[in-house]
């Protein structure tokens, strides 16, 4: 290495020990490898005065090392002692260089932990062709080598994302992606690094290009939150924490359960019921259906699974009723006809006198009726079932009453709607989805069951490496106790901070005000010739159709301005059929709607309506 910086042949180490122990009862952890750690230990025991004494006066101790070990030995900035040590021991490591010197001075105290007392060596010197060791064996993570240039891009990230979201009015609504970006999908797995940057600038010309679209205010299809800034920053906060919230003594733990307390608040439900976030609505039915299950079965289905049955157990709920529960009922070996579809009045609400007459035909077939499910917002319109006259009738027929407010659940934020919800507070279980109406990112569900012993009972269980304690970080409830997974994202956060942030009133208010845009669009597509609303408007929903001739030509027609609509980026309607009319549906959950946008929307349906019907003219 010449005209480049070397190290003396020789590493000097003079230390002033003070310990009640032999040196050589310390053990030696570094990067040097269990040759070269093997080698120091040698040459210590053989010292005359490699032991230490009680004295007040402590020998001192040097070593010299073999030429072969001497760049290893810069790695003694990494030294830690450990195993036995009931003293402190203070450890001098001079390093010399023809042209400067420095020391690294070590305090090991009780126990083996190690303390800088003052600066390392400045080793760039030592850094040409991988001469320190920490260059040349680095250890494997994931973590940067450069935090900084990772700090200052991390930067730029979150500040484009502010300009996304500060110029979403500026984008369509939805873009289609194009063949040759779709390609970029098909490559194989990446086996070399990439550079982050420009992984990111991947991510924003491939993914963030052809979103959803459901942040921006035309977005009404299906039922969609809008997300919100602060809820995206809980969810960069909650993975940079990085806690699995299965359970554990943790904040992380904590906030989840004040989250869980505040949506019992909201719904009306006692202090001591039970409840847990999930990843959506659907998995939230599916955790109150098996509790529901486990209840009413009358014996231990745990143990003996659900052929031990002596009588086909019977959900009820209105022919409006989403998907989900049909799939969880089926998920939990009870088969499609476990759920009992009452047909609904024409404003899409179960008739009870049907429900009524559905449980005592079951009963009198040899079926048990278990459930009865209640609606407080249907998907397809927003329909809300009578919850007060089901909670009546289930408590006279000794039944269990669960409510899905993934949509409604909420309302009761909502003074001067809260009545629409009348006896939900009255259910065994409610499921609620807070990536809906409180717009929290996806995804994040919620199920609350007024049993908590029932709720726990439905699946605690833990195996020889989960056993709870009463300190330490098991400590505390585990909260996979009451779901299915065990392994559990802090999905929490970002509920919380919103909250924090905004206060539970103002979501109320964007209730309310999404409501009122329903109304607003009601009344104009009411006004209007040639358009036709298809169902009533309860809720939030708007379910209409521009008119032509023929049932047949007038769903073509709905469903070509649909796609149109869509493939221009112009808004984000969805369809539907509501008792045999199909038309166009308008889910207003979105924060960042104004009524400009409906005017905007409806010109526009009337204007394609134009374009199409004088094509077929043509």
């Amino acid at each position: 290495m010449q005209g480049r910086a070397r190290i003396h042949d020789t590493l000097t180490a003079n230390a002033d020990i003070h310990a009640p122990c032999s040196i050589g009862h310390f053990g030696l952890s570094t990067d040097l490898g269990a040759s070269a750690a093997s080698c120091w230990r040698t040459h210590l025991a053989k010292s005359r005065t490699a032991h230490c004494c009680r004295s007040s006066m402590p020998p001192k101790l040097q070593c010299s090392f073999p030429k072969r070990f001497q760049n290893r030995m810069v790695a003694l900035r990494t030294i830690k002692l450990f195993r036995q040590s009931v003293g402190r021991a203070r450890i001098s490591l001079p390093i010399h260089h023809r042209s400067n010197r420095t020391h690294r001075l070590l305090e090991i105290q009780p126990g083996g932990r190690t303390i800088a007392l003052n600066a390392l060596i400045d080793h760039s010197f030592l850094r040409n062709k991988g001469m320190l060791l920490m260059e040349k064996h680095k250890k494997l993570t994931l973590d940067p080598d450069d935090w900084e240039a990772s700090r200052a891009l991390a930067h730029r990230m979150v500040d484009e994302a502010v300009d996304h979201l500060k110029q979403v009015r500026e984008r369509p609504v939805w873009s289609s992606m194009p063949d040759n970006v779709h390609a970029t999908f098909q490559s194989g797995l990446p086996d070399h690094p990439s550079p982050l940057e420009q992984v990111y600038d991947e991510y924003q010309a491939t993914v963030r290009a052809y979103p959803m679209g459901n942040i921006h205010p035309r977005f009404w299809g299906w039922y969609m939150g809008a997300s919100n800034f602060t809820g995206a920053l809980g969810d960069f906060l909650a993975a940079v924490e990085g806690s699995n919230l299965g359970g554990g003594n943790t904040g992380a733990a904590q906030v989840e359960q004040q989250v869980v307390d505040w949506l019992k608040e909201i719904a009306g439900f006692p202090k001591n019921a039970s409840g847990t976030l999930t990843s959506s609505g659907s998995m939230a039915n599916l955790v109150a259906h098996t509790v529901i299950r486990n209840f009413t079965a009358g014996y231990d289905v745990r143990q003996d699974g659900i052929a031990a049955l002596d009588k086909p157990l019977r959900f009820y709920a209105s022919d409006q009723v989403h998907s989900c529960h049909q799939k969880a009922l089926e998920t939990l070996g009870l088969g499609a006809k476990a759920l009992v579809e009452i047909v609904s009045d024409d404003r899409q609400r179960m008739q009870l006198d049907a429900l009524e007459d559905a449980i005592r035909q079951d009963r009198a077939n040899g079926l048990q009726p278990a459930c009865v499910i209640g609606t407080a917002g249907t998907t397809n319109t927003g329909a809300i079932d009578d919850l007060t006259a089901i909670a009546d009738l289930c408590e006279r027929e000794g039944l269990w009453f669960h409510v899905d407010g993934c949509i409604g659940g909420v309302l009761r934020l909502a003074p001067e709607h809260a009545h629409l919800v009348a006896g939900i507070e009255r259910a065994g279980s409610v499921s609620i989805d807070p990536h809906k109406w409180l717009h929290t990112p996806f995804d994040a569900g919620a199920v609350l069951i007024k049993d908590p012993k029932a709720h726990f009972k439905t699946f605690e269980m833990h195996g020889p490496y989960l056993q709870l304690q009463e300190r330490g970080m098991i400590a505390g409830k585990f909260l996979a106790d009451y779901g299915l997974d065990l392994s559990r994202c802090f999905r929490a956060l970002k509920i919380w901070m919103a909250f924090k942030e905004q206060g539970a009133a103002k979501f109320g208010r964007l209730i309310a005000q999404d409501i009122s845009f329903a109304r607003y669009m009601a009344e104009q597509v009411a006004a209007h010739p040639l358009l036709e609303l298809v169902a009533p408007v309860d809720l939030n929903i708007v379910c209409f159709r521009h008119l032509t001739a023929g049932e047949d030509a007038t769903k073509v027609l709905n469903t070509e301005i649909m796609l149109r609509i869509q493939e221009r980026g112009l808004a984000m309607p969805s369809d539907t059929t509501v008792q045999g009319k199909h038309g166009l549906r308008c889910a207003f959950n979105n924060h960042r709607t104004q009524s400009e946008d409906i005017d905007l929307f409806l010109r526009d349906v009337l204007q394609i309506a134009e374009e199409i019907l004088s094509e077929q003219t043509a």
